[in-house]
């Protein structure tokens, strides 16, 4: 993978996307984990109308901690496999009652230890609300990277190891942003937008489509 190569995408990218944040809406570290552990295989405008009212009622770990657990799924069924999140949250929560005194922990290594927190969602939370630098690879990230080059894995985990490894450190947060919007919004899963793709150029990836116009 050349350098330049890698340098020049990220900064044709960043030119297009110099509004490129986080779509889910949070207002603390607390509703972005909430937010993040429900963005799991539902779209972030679906969690994003789920927690409007949710965090209307809870607003502090404690409150999730004593939540019923078959109430709590009801408030998030519409974001599917609301089973499992439910039990994750819950825990999470009580986990964060019990060790961190309600707050959100700011190292990888004690995210990844809560329940229901992977490396993405913590990616997430330390790139994004605690100014740290991290790769959250989330499944926009992992399809652009594959389809220009940046990455081979099959694991987001190794995605996010392989891109450590060509983005500078100093921009692994503001990168990862930069490259799910142009997933969002340009390289979709579906016909990619290539026609107004401003890396078409570099890009070699068999998944091409171009609209005729």
């Amino acid at each position: 993978m050349s350098e330049d190569r890698v340098k020049k995408i990220l900064s044709l990218l960043e030119k297009a996307y110099p509004d490129a944040r986080l779509v889910l809406h949070y207002k603390n570290p607390l509703e972005l984990l909430v937010a993040t552990i429900l963005a799991a295989q539902c779209t972030d405008e679906r969690v994003n109308k789920v927690t409007e009212t949710l965090f209307k009622k809870y607003k502090a770990a404690r409150d999730y901690a004593d939540a019923e657990q078959e109430v709590f799924e009801q408030e998030i069924r519409s974001t599917g496999f609301y089973k499992n999140k439910a039990k994750n949250i819950i825990a999470c929560a009580k986990e964060l009652v019990e060790r961190f005194d309600g707050k959100i922990p700011d190292t990888m290594e004690d995210l990844v230890a809560l329940p229901g927190v992977g490396r993405k969602t913590a990616s997430v939370l330390l790139g994004n609300v605690f100014g740290k630098q991290a790769v959250a690879v989330d499944t926009h990230v992992f399809r652009v990277s594959h389809r220009l080059e940046l990455a081979k894995a099959s694991d987001p985990d190794k995605v996010e190891q392989e891109l450590c490894k060509i983005i500078p450190q100093e921009k692994w947060t503001r990168s990862c942003l930069v490259l799910g919007t142009h997933g969002r919004r340009t390289c979709i899963a579906r016909k990619p937008l290539c026609n107004v793709c401003v890396v078409e150029n570099l890009c070699n990836s068999p998944d091409k489509t171009y609209s005729s116009k």
